[in-house]
């Protein structure tokens, strides 16, 4: 289905521009919120703010430099979820500059983000960011792979805690996505190249416990999120040998660290499935299925049970894009869909039952370059 509004404006990187790049149809209404997406720049890594108006239009607020650099590339080069993180009580950004190393604090002011902090993460080319409480947790996905843990004060400025430092089971095994449960006590990483769902005790001090290492029975894992009664969400990429080979599975972690399935491999209807955003009440999982250019819906349970929302495809985009990571407002109304290839964000109302409502689209981003990252308030 084609898109229901495209600007054409071009971006003007600018505070002061406050260029619309978006109008919505005129049923699109609601409260101001803003929308972050991270360039992944390998010269000069940014954050770019998009503020949501009363009217229903798109404003670009500006452009804010991490000071740092990101990796650069073209479709999804970070291969992660969560690449740009909001704290729980959105007042701190966290931004990954693979191509530097480090990771960039941002303080919310006004909706917008004040740099406060950047931090190397001791380790090689940093994918993702978790925060629990004050605790920031980092993963680093090449060379040996490891996770570093700092403090962040309510300003956002960051302190590594020492011997922190936790590797991942083997060099180079591509870890992809980092979370933490909602009560604090469990932080689950996703390898990529051996298949594992790895969780990992969290001591008091915020330092990790042995690693328990779960293989999952369905190839292709990617990202792990955690509902708000804490059952573990995992998207599976599957080979793509075959048609509409993608899945979803959810896990309750045991006491010991270990998985029990209670939907395993639950089809949604495409390729390429990396990436799932849950909605703040924990009602539903949105995915996207970047190989066929589609957003799959499903329902969630109180005990984490998955079903299908209206025969599970609820959006289709244009020919030639390529739909990573996605997120859903604050106050969970919308759903926003980072689409490489075509250098545009989706944006969708989520109806009461689940089923989304296309919007259009914030447009205007470079349409070769390596954007990872999306969070909004």
């Amino acid at each position: 289905m084609l898109k229901a509004v495209r600007s054409m404006l071009t971006i003007t990187l600018s505070v002061a521009a406050l260029t619309p790049i978006m109008h919505a149809s005129n049923d699109f209404t609601g409260s101001a919120s803003t929308v972050f997406v991270m360039t992944n720049d390998n010269l000069k890594n940014e954050v770019l703010a998009y503020r949501r108006l009363y009217n229903g239009s798109f404003a670009l607020r500006g452009s804010f430099a991490t000071d740092g650099r990101g990796s650069g590339g073209t479709t999804d080069p970070l291969q992660s979820q969560g690449s740009l993180t909001l704290s729980g009580d959105h007042n701190l950004l966290f931004a990954i500059n693979a191509g530097s190393g480090t990771i960039s604090s941002f303080r919310i002011v006004g909706g917008l983000p004040l740099l406060v902090d950047k931090e190397p993460t001791g380790g090689a080319f940093p994918v993702a960011v978790a925060e629990h409480n004050g605790t920031v947790y980092v993963l680093n996905a090449g060379g040996n792979g490891a996770i570093v843990a700092f403090r962040a004060d309510g300003r956002g400025h960051l302190q590594e805690i020492p011997n922190s430092l936790t590797r991942l089971t083997a060099t180079n095994s591509g870890g992809s996505s980092i979370s933490v449960s909602p009560n604090g006590r469990t932080l689950v990483v996703i390898e990529k190249a051996p298949n594992n769902v790895d969780t990992f005790a969290i001591h008091p001090d915020g330092i990790l416990g042995t690693v328990v290492i779960n293989h999952s029975v369905t190839p292709g894992v990617f990202a792990g999120v955690f509902t708000p009664n804490g059952q573990l969400i995992v998207s599976e990429n599957q080979p793509s040998s075959g048609t509409d080979t993608s899945s979803i599975s959810s896990y309750t972690i045991n006491t010991n660290g270990t998985l029990t399935a209670i939907s395993q491999s639950i089809p949604t209807y495409g390729n390429g499935n990396c990436w799932n955003a849950i909605t703040p009440n924990g009602k539903y999982v949105f995915v996207d299925n970047a190989g066929t250019a589609t957003v799959a819906g499903f329902s969630v349970s109180s005990n984490g049970a998955l079903t299908p929302i209206n025969g599970t495809i609820l959006s289709s985009d244009p020919e030639g894009t390529a739909n990573l990571d996605l997120a859903t407002s604050g106050d969970g109304k919308f759903l926003y869909t980072l689409d490489s290839g075509v250098g545009a964000v989706s944006v969708y109302s989520i109806n009461s039952d689940g089923s989304l409502v296309d919007l259009g689209e914030i447009d205007g981003l470079p349409k070769t370059v390596g954007f990872n990252g999306i969070a909004t308030l």
